[in-house]
């Protein structure tokens, strides 16, 4: 199979949660001075364990970059429970030192853009691959799921400035509609890795015809 595909969804689904890690957590690092004396101790345990998820997740898919599909099924599994702990701490830094609205819709806006912005990348990369790969005819199906793919982008940036711009959501608000863009990402980031594996396919059997 062609590089472009090899291992494609799960090395941009593994990106897509650490670009947003990276993201929360510079977030809150610029809101860090903020926090009362009286609570530093407590937010520095949190920062630190929010580190050391990410460091974990990220060291874990670097790892395992050329790992075949049955092995990241089974390293998905272990990244996904590391992806919801550091979740749930971020709310808990949020609800404990974050609290003011603004200060939300910081960071909010922050990993926000990381998600569309891992997005984009990972439709810009598969056209890059696509083209150097695969001849017009086995990669219309390919072009098609990158032209849904950004357009799917677009969809979740427009869902996403609004939210923006409301700019007096709850944290619980904010954080549901950042998990439904990553969940189009997903999808689209499935449908772009499945429209791969067919271009691989067909180019394969074009090669033995």
């Amino acid at each position: 199979m062609p590089a472009v595909s090899k291992m494609h969804f799960y090395l941009n689904w593994a990106k897509e949660r650490i670009d947003e890690m990276d993201a929360a957590l510079a977030a809150l690092e610029a809101k860090s001075s903020q926090v009362q004396a009286s609570s530093r101790v407590k937010a520095d345990q949190l920062m630190a364990d929010l580190r050391k998820r990410r460091d974990k997740f990220r060291d874990i898919s670097k790892e395992q970059a050329d790992a075949g599909e049955a092995a990241w099924e089974r390293i998905k599994a272990e990244l996904e429970a590391n992806w919801g702990t550091f979740e749930n701490n971020i709310k808990s830094y949020i609800g404990t030192f974050s609290e003011q609205s603004e200060q939300q819709q910081a960071i909010f806006k922050d990993i926000a853009a990381a998600q569309l912005k891992a997005w984009r990348e990972a439709a810009d990369e598969m056209l890059q691959g696509a083209a150097a790969e695969f001849v017009a005819g086995t990669r219309s199906d390919v072009d098609a799921a990158i032209k849904q793919m950004k357009a799917d982008a677009s969809q979740a940036d427009a869902r996403l400035q609004k939210l923006k711009e409301a700019g007096a959501e709850t944290w619980t608000a904010l954080s549901a509609a950042l998990a439904e863009s990553r969940k189009a990402f997903d999808r689209a980031n499935q449908a772009a890795s499945d429209a791969l594996k067919r271009a691989a396919a067909a180019k394969t059997s074009k090669a033995d015809a």
